[in-house]
């Protein structure tokens, strides 16, 4: 029978209901019209939604074939066709495998186990066959289960053990009239034309119901990266606490500002290439104030402020070295210099956000480049106290009210502590910053008076990111593995903020 269209089925359906009343197996009716149960069943759902028919499911498990079976079918078992390969002076296993491919050694396996094949004293290779003709119960039997038969249990569990039938849900329908059942449906319309209007049959038509609860189209709208949105939070913590942001447009910087006038000896592990991104070209700076340089040298070799320095020999050749800056502390020392330079001493408080670079492995927590938060308090008789107080209150804002600090060594700060927090998602303590006092080697040569002190604080943007977040890979916030569907789907309210 020739294709039929979704108004000629439909016809037919209606026709048959007003005539026969039901049809108890949709599809079987599918059969007689020629037709696929799929191709119906879309006519079935149309129909019912207008309840111009009944519709009542019918399910059912049944087991069908898998594509592997369904070759068997067409071609025989494994065990049948290695047997029909096999020439009346046998074959080498090597030209059989060649042969058959994938199903050779399952039907090694089976044509042995009855009996079929069998192989010559001395010579394991050679193989042949032990029976005239044989018969293919495997592929009968897939056969009678595909033609709808019903097999016996262990039939079954043989099937299944091999892998070749598996179960699938059928649906189809019974249906009768429904209460608003015509014979055939006038299609109804959805707006009034000018034709309409022109014609006068506007006063006939049957409009469709408007579906008040279904949604509209999506709005096409921007959607903010959660760092960003983690970012501007902690903005707005920082000047809320009374911090002043610090330039950090430079990603290039000095060795000098990001190592020598941190009391950073130039032999530090930090220092190395395999942990630092070094420029080739400018390859160095000559634009160091010559003054500070000279103090930042002599504590570095001599020590002084009740330092014994470091001892060795400071080359002014490794504190010219241009680099991709590793911290934004290299801001902070040049801030804390400049602010050194102003009479009389005021107090400050400072922040920076911005982005940093580090030649590190990367991995579910590290990246090379990623963006560092920094503040830094100034002022006369600042102790571990407040540094801890301070942090604190920065961190529960943040939504982080599991601390732990841990004793730790910077070059720059003593004493240093590690911070960690709680990640919900990994289940685990995470290090999310460092912290410490900027030692007196660093801060007195730059000018700042006697009794000045500073607390500092570091951590990187994304650690908080992913824990406020949930997000267990750095690589899912940022980079080029990001999940756009991650970033239109983020919550209003984020955990903690």
């Amino acid at each position: 029978m020739a294709d039929k269209s979704s108004a000629e089925m439909e016809a037919c359906l209606l026709a048959h209901l007003n005539s026969g009343g039901e049809i108890p197996d949709s599809r079987s009716y599918a059969s007689s019209l020629g037709v696929t149960h799929g191709e119906l069943e879309d006519v079935i759902k149309s129909l019912s939604a207008f309840r111009i028919v009944e519709s009542t499911d019918i399910t059912k498990e049944t087991w069908v074939l898998t594509e592997e079976a369904k070759g068997y079918v067409a071609s025989g078992s494994p065990e049948a066709q290695l047997v029909a390969a096999i020439p009346p002076e046998g074959a080498s296993k090597d030209l059989l495998k060649e042969k058959l491919g994938s199903i050779f050694d399952i039907g090694m396996k089976t044509a042995a186990k009855n009996k079929w094949i069998g192989f010559e004293k001395g010579n394991k290779d050679l193989v042949f066959r032990k029976v005239e003709t044989i018969k293919d119960e495997l592929q009968e039997q897939l056969k009678r289960l595909d033609s709808g038969e019903v097999l016996s249990d262990k039939v079954i569990d043989d099937l299944k053990r091999r892998k070749l039938i598996m179960k699938e849900k059928s649906i189809w329908y019974a249906l009768k009239k429904g209460p608003q059942f015509v014979v055939k449906r006038k299609k109804l319309a959805t707006d009034v034309t000018q034709e309409h209007l022109r014609s006068g049959d506007w006063k006939d038509l049957e409009f469709k119901d408007y579906n008040f609860g279904a949604q509209g189209q999506p709005i096409g709208i921007g959607y903010v990266q959660p760092l960003l949105e983690v970012r501007e939070e902690i903005q707005n913590i920082f000047l809320q606490m009374g911090f002043t942001e610090m330039p950090t447009n430079n990603y290039v910087e000095s060795s000098f500002w990001n190592f020598d006038a941190l009391f950073q000896p130039q032999q530090h592990p930090a220092r190395d290439s395999h942990d630092t991104f070094f420029l080739e070209a400018p390859a160095a700076t000559k634009q160091l104030p010559e003054d500070y340089l000279e103090k930042v040298k002599e504590v570095h070799q001599c020590g002084g402020y009740g330092s014994k320095g470091y001892g060795y020999d400071w080359k002014r050749d490794e504190a010219e070295k241009n680099l991709l800056r590793t911290h934004t502390t290299a801001v902070s020392t040049r801030m804390l210099y400049k602010l050194a330079q102003e009479k009389p001493f005021a107090p400050k408080r400072y922040y920076s956000i911005d982005r940093v670079f580090r030649n590190e492995a990367v991995d579910r927590t590290h990246l090379a480049e990623f963006h560092q938060i920094e503040g830094l308090i100034c002022d006369y008789g600042l102790t571990l106290g407040d540094l801890i107080g301070v942090l604190e209150d920065f961190f529960s804002s943040l939504g982080m009210s599991k601390l732990r600090f841990k004793p730790a060594y910077n070059p720059y700060t003593e004493p240093s502590m590690e911070i960690f927090s709680y990640h919900e998602g990994l289940k685990k303590w995470v290090e999310v910053g460092n912290s410490g006092m900027f030692r007196p080697e660093m801060l007195l040569p730059m000018g700042l008076p006697e009794g000045v002190n500073v607390i500092a604080w570091g951590l990187s943007l994304e650690r908080p990111t992913m824990i406020l977040y949930g997000i267990d890979n750095i690589r899912d916030l940022f980079g080029p593995k990001v999940d756009f569907n991650l970033i239109k789907s983020n919550p209003l309210c984020r955990l903690g903020l």
